[in-house]
């Protein structure tokens, strides 16, 4: 896919041309307000750009009609928002086929296996208005399981998993890698945890790639990537004090 320039009064994105194979795991990284939302927000066409294009199978985006192009991409945005329904239904929105089984499964693969134990009627539990009875941590593993459930062909995780400690982020990702297989994924997170397992990582600042490769690559580049990493490592180690 080639990513186009954002335009307007100020710049969202700048230069931006990137190539996602189809099957390959990405991820983008960089600070807030940097440009990584907007970047891939022009993949299910919350918006078009203005300059350039972004182009599936070699054909402009544009040449879809959104809802066919959302149908085959599951996307978790940072905001998770539930429905005043039961957790089954939130998980299978926009799949109303789905099986209990494959919400099952989702929920599983999403993390939310333990915690459907607890709950009172497990998948058949009401979560309440914007998932009112939720935490943070089971609103995005919901959201989650309702990407899966979907069975994309694209799988976006904008900050997906920023509501979940590490450890039980680390459980969620390797459970999803099987899921991910064969799937073009795009992670964007501010912990290098999160993207280390990209095949590719981006670093975006001010709209603009700053910088590009492996973990180990960025690692030796000694640039904004190596220095994150260094402080989330630190970070860490006084947690464990």
């Amino acid at each position: 896919m080639d990513f186009p320039s954002e335009g307007g009064a100020r710049r969202a994105l700048e230069d931006i041309n990137l190539d996602l194979p189809e099957g390959s795991v990405i991820a983008i990284v960089g600070r807030t307000g940097c440009g990584k939302s907007t970047l891939v927000n022009l993949i299910p066409r919350l918006y078009d750009p203005t300059e350039g294009r972004v182009t599936l199978d070699g054909a402009d985006l544009r040449e879809y009609d959104p809802a066919d192009v959302r149908r085959m991409i599951g996307h978790v945005p940072q905001e998770t928002f539930l429905f005043s329904a039961t957790l089954a239904e939130n998980i299978a929105f926009g799949v109303p086929d789905a099986s209990e089984e494959q919400i099952l499964q989702a929920a599983e693969m999403a993390g939310l296996g333990p915690e459907l134990k607890t709950f009172p009627k497990g998948l058949q539990t009401e979560v309440g208005e914007r998932g009112l009875t939720l935490s943070g941590g089971q609103k995005q593993r919901a959201a989650i399981a309702r990407a899966v459930v979907r069975d994309p062909r694209v799988l976006i995780l904008d900050d997906a998993l920023s509501a979940v400690d590490t450890i039980t982020e680390e459980k969620i990702l390797n459970s999803l890698l099987e899921f991910m297989r064969g799937r073009t994924t795009i992670l964007i997170s501010h912990r290098i945890s999160t993207v280390r397992l990209a095949e590719r990582i981006y670093v975006l600042d001010e709209g603009r790639i700053v910088e590009a490769g492996s973990h180990e690559e960025l690692l030796a580049s000694g640039g904004y990537y190596a220095d994150l990493n260094q402080k989330q490592l630190l970070e860490a180690e006084l947690e464990s004090i």
